[in-house]
């Protein structure tokens, strides 16, 4: 698989591209109008009028706010407005809105759109897009949601675009069939409305994104003792988004930005040693489709470079290491980063190429204590497919069958899978064992990702941001495609399902693939490899991990 989208080599960047209407709390749903954005803020009832170039904001509705309020999305045709509530749709007259009922059913309504005569309304709980006419007042045919959340919806052309809040995720899909031509992540999670935006002097329109969400923040309470503590507000903006779909290679990139990590290790043991002819790697930033190199330095010691199976590797060389010794060491990268989702199904690899052979050693075998050969794996290996043939359906089903099994909670350390499976409770890197030991068995060949997030800022610009914790990932292997993504535990949100499909082929922006299936970081002294029955690693130093975002990349081209 080759990159083959379009980018300016001198990276041409934005600082920010955020809207930030006033007054703003909640905003469900997104249209346009002239040369504005129209939105609806639910918790407030205001009917807003947007500048996106300026953030300037108006009420529309100054006089009827009550009535707007649990408004979940909006559509305008001609000089109708369109609204849903509760499990109605309404409308109005944009010189008068006063609403009127339209139609009402048995489930609640999410989101609408509409095109001439043509009513699109999406309902979570029903499970479908319903597809209405305005003038006959009837159901004209019905297309099954795409994902598994509140969908808002627009159109554009042939397509209707719809985004979903727990996906966090767009889909485009043909408005005449329902089926999905393609989807990409956002940048930002519960997105909660969008609407195409003609771009100034007829360029390529705009498609903006409405996200709604709390975010903690530390409040300053002069009436306590500390006067620090811990609260949640509001957060509501307005975003673009961009995306490339390569239909060829199937798979879609959106919002990319350049950041720059940097991974320090600080020379501070916990017991006397005395280390000779020290060789200390850490494997450097993989290049792939979605994540681009831009430049590696070294930091504190100069290191040389090494390609283990394919992925560079940092090598520093020390003669002696003395526990009294103190260093500094590691790597700063900066790297052009998106989201990716690939665009596979299971019709695309019915008659898929065996594995080739080279393959079974590395990623078919227990050569990570993934307890494959007990009896609780073993047989957790054969309910998790049942009698499945397609390998992305199995692999589907095996994240499926962990997710019902496992809740999420850290430990001090790693249990091998059995183990994690009986207890029920995993770390990502326990989740990570049971899938990789469920797919092994049943031939899907495998390997672990990681080893990092950055925090999820992209609107921090500039300033160093600090991930709480590593994080790993997998890769399974389709013969005649290539390597997919799919997280380890970040989709399983909802107690006993369904699941959302995000990062099932899917990674967002802020993944920072390091070291495919090799280690993250060895010692070796005089060339014997450090474990931890000898000297652990962790005993020896602290790591350090640093991100910046500098600016959000320039528009993908086609």
């Amino acid at each position: 698989m080759s990159s083959t989208f379009k980018i300016n080599p001198q990276i041409d960047l934005n600082i920010s591209s955020i809207i930030t209407p006033f007054a703003a709390k909640n905003i469900q749903g997104l249209s346009y109008i002239d040369k504005y954005l129209l939105a609806i803020d639910t918790s407030l009832g205001y009917l807003l009028k947007i500048d996106p170039e300026t953030n300037n904001t108006q009420i529309l509705n100054p006089e009827n706010t009550e009535d707007f309020i649990g408004i979940t999305d909006l559509a305008i045709e001609g000089n109708t407005l369109w609204v849903v509530k509760d499990n109605l749709v309404y409308f109005c007259q944009l010189d008068n809105l006063k609403l009127q009922t339209f139609l009402s059913l048995k489930y609640p309504i999410n989101g609408i759109a509409v095109s001439e005569s043509t009513l699109y309304l999406s309902c979570q709980k029903f499970g479908y897009i319903l597809v209405y006419s305005h003038k006959l007042n009837q159901e004209i045919t019905r297309f099954y949601l795409p994902g598994i959340g509140q969908e808002k919806m627009t159109i554009k052309g042939e397509n209707l675009w719809i985004c979903d809040d727990i996906e966090q995720s767009i889909y485009c899909l043909d408005r005449a069939t329902g089926s999905v031509i393609f989807n990409v992540l956002t940048p930002f999670e519960h997105p909660q409305g969008l609407s195409f935006y003609p771009e100034l002097g007829g360029g390529e329109e705009k498609l903006y994104i409405a996200y709604a969400n709390e975010e903690p923040f530390i409040r300053d309470n002069p009436n306590v003792e500390p006067n620090f503590e811990l609260d949640y507000r509001d957060r509501t903006f307005i975003h673009p988004l961009t995306y490339y779909y390569n239909a060829p290679e199937k798979y879609a990139l959106s919002n990319g930005y350049l950041i720059e990590m940097s991974y320090v290790e600080e020379l501070a043991p916990l017991a006397e040693f005395n280390l000779n002819k020290v060789e200390w790697r850490i494997a450097l930033p993989s290049e792939t489709q979605r994540q681009q190199i831009v430049s590696i330095e070294p930091i504190g010691v100069p290191f040389t470079e090494e390609v283990i199976d394919g992925q560079r590797v940092a090598v520093f060389k020390f003669e002696q290491l003395k526990s009294s010794d103190r260093y500094i060491f590691g790597w700063k990268a900066l790297m052009r980063v998106y989201s990716i989702k690939y665009q596979l199904t299971p019709q695309d690899v019915e008659n898929c190429p065996p594995l080739p052979p080279e393959f079974t050693k590395p990623y078919l075998t227990d050569n990570d204590n993934l307890a494959m050969d007990t009896y609780t794996i073993r047989r957790a290996a054969q309910e998790a497919i049942g009698t499945e043939t397609n390998i992305l359906r199995q692999i589907y089903k095996i994240r499926n069958y962990v997710y019902d099994r496992l809740s999420y909670g850290i430990k001090p350390r790693i249990d091998p899978p059995d183990v994690a499976l009986e207890r029920g409770v995993g770390s990502c890197g326990e989740y990570l064992g049971v899938l990789l030991a469920l797919a092994r068995l049943n031939g899907i060949a495998c390997r672990t990702v990681g080893r990092y997030k950055c925090p999820k800022h992209p609107e921090i610009i500039g300033l160093p941001q600090e991930p709480e914790f590593n994080h790993v990932w997998m890769e399974f292997y389709i013969p005649g495609f290539g390597w997919l993504p799919m997280e380890s535990n970040p989709d399983d949100i909802v107690e006993t399902g369904p699941y959302p499909s995000r990062f099932f082929m899917g990674l967002a922006w802020y993944h920072t693939e390091i070291g495919k299936g090799i280690s993250f970081t060895t010692v070796t002294s005089q060339n014997v490899l450090l474990t931890k029955e000898t000297v652990p690693i962790s005993d020896l130093a602290i790591n350090h991990v640093r991100y910046r975002v500098l600016g959000e990349l320039s528009p993908l081209s086609n």
